[in-house]
């Protein structure tokens, strides 16, 4: 064999430097890599737990107003509106959406779901990321405090005046939560397993106060209970807003799908007309500091 001109030996040896370059370069990490989810969330052949359809869970009751007539499916209510405006931006019409009943507690505990998603006024956290994928949030929520007209409690004007008054709430939310971490009452809190609960207990004088999220304590007030007043909002405690985001099984495939729906529908301004429509009452209350 004749041996290779100059030119050509430089050249292969400038391209095994070169790959030996490239094999030892740092890899970029998985994250770092651009998304395929957009391929993956072909619109109406999303991989659901049924295919073709998607299903969707909530608690029962289904409070307004959140929900209209205890009736999930009828489209009525905030949270049923924007379950179907994130169904039809997944590409899923009204007629191909299944609704489901499970508890608030078993939405987000540990295990598999029997759901695609859950919509039930849950604040996405830390601690329940270990259990369950979230969406983007879908709503910024407030905590406030509902107390009979002329009670000691409804005279409260600061969280210092909360201190001596027995508190309930719902177990496993955010508002039980604010009870314990920021009221820290000298009696600890009433809990109750169901919202339905908690207001019974308001009413038969069992508690002096209840804490729901502000559009609920709004209904409570003005359509439940019309004896009762809402002593005011907790100011929001620094960090991230305290926001709902629909619950999903722990690595779901549709966790990216939902959330770029969930986003779609908070750039377009169609969160916000929503809102505007079942939760215009869910106005400035006074504020607790």
């Amino acid at each position: 064999m004749h041996p290779a001109p100059r030119a050509l030996r430089r050249a292969a040896v400038a391209v095994v430097v070169l790959a030996a370059a490239v094999s030892c370069a740092p890899q970029p990490e998985e994250a770092d890599k651009p998304s395929s989810a957009g391929n993956a969330c072909k619109k109406g052949e999303l991989a659901t737990r049924t295919s073709g359809k998607l299903t969707i869970a909530t608690d029962e009751p289904a409070y307004e107003p959140w929900f209209k007539d205890d009736k999930p499916a009828n489209g009525k209510g905030f949270e049923s509106a924007v379950a179907y405006a994130v169904a039809e931006q997944l590409g899923y019409g009204k007629d191909k959406v299944a609704w489901q009943t499970v508890p608030f507690n078993k939405a987000f505990a540990p295990g598999e779901k029997t759901f695609d998603f859950d919509i039930n006024q849950v604040s996405v956290s830390e601690e329940r990321k270990k259990a369950v994928d979230f969406s983007s949030g879908y709503y910024d929520v407030r905590q406030a405090v509902v107390a009979l007209k002329g009670s000691k409690a409804a005279k409260a004007k600061s969280v210092a005046d909360l201190k001596g008054v027995k508190l309930g709430a719902q177990v496993g939310t955010t508002s039980l939560n604010y009870i314990d971490d920021v009221v820290k009452p000298k009696q600890a809190a009433a809990v109750y397993a169901k919202n339905d609960q908690a207001k019974s207990a308001l009413k038969n004088g069992q508690v002096d106060a209840i804490v729901v999220d502000l559009p609920t304590a709004f209904y409570i007030t003005g359509a439940e209970i019309t004896d009762a007043t809402i002593v005011g909002q907790f100011a929001h405690q620094g960090g991230t807003p305290e926001q709902f985001g629909l619950v999903l099984d722990k690595g779901s495939a549709l966790t990216s799908c939902v959330s770029q729906a969930v986003d779609t529908l908070r750039e377009d301004g169609t969160l916000a007309k929503i809102e505007q429509q079942w939760l215009s009452d869910a106005v400035d209350a006074p504020v607790l500091k």
